[in-house]
């Protein structure tokens, strides 16, 4: 019986579920955890098991790239439905600036989902020629680029939204609004991040606002920097408006 659910178990295994699980694995334990044998354990299969699927370290971890990828086009896949199907609400914007905001909503909520492999998302697609980037990241850049095709921009102007906007949104994640807890059983916050080792003479505006980023409303702050940033940009040639049928 044991040989025979061992049997199944390989027979079910597939690229997304050994993905998934890695997945798992980092959100709950982080990063050093993951390795190769871990992952088998998790998956109650043997490590050479999985090696058909990920050849190894490196590779998983590029696998955790793919799999985030993945999950922000599912969410945008998701939410188009859902809109289709409520409508458009609130005041009119231009198609191609609402559908950024969709997007960069989408990756956010990935992000923090998965804040162990953000990191990763920012560092790891840049060791690679971008045609040997995984599958899942390539189609969002290319939704992302038509998006500002069919709004008009000429080649050049659309590759620097594109950038403006790419850098915007990771530079935005990337800034530690999470911080470590230094003592959690601590109820000052001063004292629970630990800040009171710092100097007060040396960092009085770290240890006066660092507390404060708890409050931080995160997508709020990035949609708000994000239309900032658009604002500054050449106007769309082609400009629609948002009436809920983005996707």
């Amino acid at each position: 019986m044991v040989e025979q659910d061992g049997t199944e178990r390989r027979r079910r295994l597939s690229r997304p579920l050994v993905l998934a699980t890695a997945v798992a694995l980092v959100d709950r334990e982080g990063l050093a955890a993951l390795t190769m044998r871990r992952l088998a354990a998790d998956l109650g299969v043997e490590s050479m098991a999985i090696y058909r699927y990920t050849p190894g370290k490196e590779a998983l971890v590029d696998g955790l790239v793919e799999a985030f990828f993945a999950e922000v086009n599912d969410r945008l896949r998701t939410s188009a439905d859902h809109d289709r199907a409520e409508g458009a609400a609130g005041p009119a914007v231009p198609a191609w600036r609402a559908e950024l905001r969709r997007i960069a909503r989408a990756f956010a909520a990935v992000a923090h989902a998965h804040p162990e492999i953000l990191p990763l998302v920012a560092t790891r697609p840049l060791s690679v020629p971008v045609a040997r980037r995984p599958a899942p990241a390539l189609q969002l850049t290319e939704h992302i680029l038509a998006v500002l095709g069919r709004a008009g921009f000429d080649d050049t102007t659309a590759l620097t939204v594109y950038r403006a906007f790419v850098a915007w949104n990771l530079g935005c994640l990337l800034v530690d609004k999470r911080q470590v807890v230094d003592n959690p059983d601590e109820p000052d916050p001063l004292l629970r991040l630990g800040l009171h080792r710092l100097p007060a003479a040396d960092y009085p505006r770290l240890r006066a606002l660092v507390p404060r980023l708890a409050d931080y409303d995160d997508e709020r702050e990035l949609l708000a920097g994000l239309d900032s940033l658009l604002d500054r940009m050449p106007e769309a040639p082609l400009d629609a408006f948002y009436d809920g049928s983005a996707g």
